[in-house]
């Protein structure tokens, strides 16, 4: 799908994803924790995100005297993932895993994971 997120974008749609629950504008702002954003801009962040279809506005909720939208992800931090790892993976992946294998970058636990996965799939 070739998803495409500042990295402002990124760390909202980091705590939409970890709340797992839509969220409000006051709602994001509370669990953004260290963030590279002023306050102040979050309207402008989440007014473009919803233009790239990364979130929806999922109806509102009374916060004090006021209504707020509230929001969740279109995408699973996964398909997210995966595609970054798509766009920027080279044709060898074997010479990827190869060197991440040799760099000790992977450990015995999860290079056993891989094999059981990949036994699976090659039945």
């Amino acid at each position: 799908m070739n998803y495409y997120m500042t990295k402002c974008e990124l760390e909202i749609m980091t705590v939409l994803w970890n709340a797992g629950m839509p969220l409000s504008r006051s709602g994001i702002l509370e669990r953004s924790v260290e963030k590279s954003w002023k306050d102040n801009s979050i309207h402008i962040l989440l007014n473009g995100m919803l233009k790239k279809g990364l979130i929806e506005g999922e109806g509102f909720v009374r916060s004090g005297k006021v209504w707020a939208r509230l929001y969740s992800p279109m995408i699973t931090v996964e398909d997210y993932y995966l595609d970054q790892f798509e766009a920027s993976i080279t044709p060898n992946l074997a010479i990827i895993l190869n060197t991440l294998v040799e760099n000790n970058a992977i450990g015995k636990d999860i290079l056993k994971e891989m094999k059981d996965i990949l036994e699976k799939h090659c039945k």
